[in-house]
């Protein structure tokens, strides 16, 4: 199997990679994956008062597909409001990175990874 330039260039270059403070009110943490199968992803936004999002971080135990899919949502949902990062689908990820079939659940793990990042902020929040 071989990765497009985009999934290679992500894995080798992550951006966005760490953790930004969990206590923090303004910040979602969205915890996704199967230990068991082999990819785990956290991501972590950071969220204005007026519902943009600053910053994004993560951390993936998985592939290169994983890590690179985590990558470029981090990169894709800043200076979004969260209704705008909540749309970003996993057909849209794939599709950006060329990922193979057999790789589309690392983009779903990313779509899963924003939307419970959205979850936890809002709870948080109590919206």
């Amino acid at each position: 199997m071989a990765y497009s330039d985009k999934v290679v260039d992500h894995y080798e270059n992550p951006r966005n990679v760490g953790s930004l403070d969990k206590a923090d009110p303004n910040v979602g943490t969205g915890l996704v994956g199967a230990p068991a199968c082999g990819d785990v992803m956290r991501l972590q936004l950071r969220i204005g008062d007026d519902g943009v999002i600053e910053d994004a971080k993560f951390k993936t135990f998985g592939c290169g597909s994983a890590i690179a899919s985590s990558s470029l949502v981090t990169e894709w949902v800043k200076g979004k409001s969260i209704e705008e990062a909540a749309k970003i689908t996993n057909s849209a990820i794939a599709e950006e990175l060329s990922l193979p079939p057999v790789k589309i659940h690392c983009s779903v793990l990313a779509e899963d990874a924003i939307k419970a990042a959205i979850a936890d902020y809002k709870q948080k929040k109590g919206v």
